[in-house]
C-alpha cells in the first residue's frame, strides 16, 4: 500500500509580525527624520508640537501602509502571493479597519495643534489615500507619494509653530523629487525587468539644492554630508545598474534609508545642532529592514 505524499503546512507568521509587515515599520525611522528637518528648518520651535508630530506622522504612515495593502489586495491575490492578506496571515476587513484607525488616531492628534496643523493633516490622509487607491492605475503615482513626504516636513514646521517659508517648502520639494524617483525605481521591483534609467535624476534634486542655496559658513559641513549621501545613494543604485541581475528591491530599500542622509542635507543649511539625530534614523532604518521588509 502506498503511502500518502506528505504536505508540508506553511505556518502563518504570528499575528504581531504580520501587523509589523503591513506597517512597513522599518520605514518609520525616515518618517521621524522627515519631521525632524521640517521642524528644524521652520526654527525648531515648541519641542511639544515636535514630539505631537512625530507621533501623529507615525499613525498616519503605518494607517496609509495598511491602507496600500487593502487597496492592492486583488493585484496582490494574482502577483504576490506572500503578502499578508492573500497568504492568509490576516483578513482584508481587518486591514481596512487598521488602516482607518491609524489615519483618525493621527488626524486627531494633529488636530489640537491649530488650523494650519490640521488643514496639512488633513491634506495628507488626502493624498495617502488618492496613492493607495490609484498609484497601480496612474503613471504619476510616484509623484503622489513625493507629496506625502513634502507635507511631513510643513506639518513638522507648523507644529513647531514655524512659518511655512522657501526655507522650509523648497527642501520639502527636492525631498518630493527624490521620493518619487524612488518610487518610480520600484516599480519593477514585483518583475525581473531591469528599472528604466532616467529616475535617478530626480535622486540629484536635493544635491542641486544644497549647492544653490547653501551659506558660505556650511559649505564644509555640507560637502561632508552630500558625499556620504551621494556615496550611499551610488552604492544602492549599483544594486540594480552595476549587476548581471539587478537586485531592485535592495536598491529601493537601501534608497529609502538614505532619506535620513537626504534630510541630514537639507537641514545642515539651518547651521543648528541636533545633526546627530539623522545618522541615527538611518542606521535604525537598516537595522529594522533586517526583520521587516522595507516594501
Amino acid at each position: 500500500m502506498n503511502a500518502a505524499p506528505h504536505l508540508a503546512v506553511v505556518k502563518p507568521p504570528p499575528k504581531w509580525r504580520t501587523l509589523l509587515i503591513l506597517g512597513r515599520i522599518s520605514n518609520l525611522p525616515t518618517v521621524w527624520s522627515n519631521v525632524l528637518a521640517g521642524w528644524w528648518l521652520g526654527g525648531g520651535g515648541r519641542r511639544g508640537g515636535l514630539l505631537v508630530a512625530l507621533a501623529a506622522t507615525t499613525f498616519l504612515y503605518i494607517g496609509g501602509m495598511f491602507l496600500n495593502d487593502a487597496f492592492d489586495a486583488d493585484f496582490d491575490r494574482r502577483h504576490r502571493a506572500l503578502r499578508p492578506i492573500p497568504s492568509g496571515a490576516i483578513a482584508e476587513k481587518e486591514v481596512w479597519r487598521w488602516g482607518a484607525f491609524w489615519l483618525a488616531l493621527g488626524a486627531a492628534a494633529l488636530l489640537g495643534l491649530g488650523l494650519k496643523s490640521a488643514v496639512l493633516a488633513l491634506a495628507l490622509i488626502g493624498f495617502i489615500v488618492l496613492y493607495d487607491a490609484t498609484h497601480k492605475s496612474i503613471s504619476f503615482g510616484p509623484l503622489l507619494m513625493g507629496i506625502c513626504r513634502l507635507l511631513l516636513y510643513l506639518i513638522a514646521a507648523a507644529a513647531g509653530g514655524g512659518a511655512l517659508t522657501g526655507r522650509v517648502i523648497w527642501p520639502a520639494a527636492a525631498l518630493a523629487l527624490y521620493v518619487a524617483g524612488l518610487s518610480w525605481l520600484a516599480r519593477t521591483e514585483s518583475g525581473t525587468a531591469r528599472p528604466p534609467i532616467w529616475p535617478v535624476a530626480l535622486l540629484a534634486a536635493p544635491f542641486a539644492l544644497a549647492a544653490l542655496v547653501s551659506a558660505p559658513k556650511v559649505w564644509p559641513s555640507t560637502a561632508w554630508f552630500a558625499l556620504a549621501t551621494a556615496l550611499w545613494i551610488g552604492w544602492a543604485l549599483a544594486q540594480t545598474f552595476g549587476r548581471a541581475y539587478p537586485r531592485v528591491g535592495l536598491t529601493i530599500a537601501r534608497l529609502l534609508a538614505g532619506m535620513a542622509l537626504v534630510d541630514m542635507l537639507a537641514a545642515g543649511q539651518a547651521d543648528r545642532g541636533w545633526l546627530w539625530g539623522f545618522p541615527a534614523f538611518f542606521l535604525l532604518a537598516l537595522f529594522l529592514q533586517r526583520f521587516i521588509p522595507a516594501t
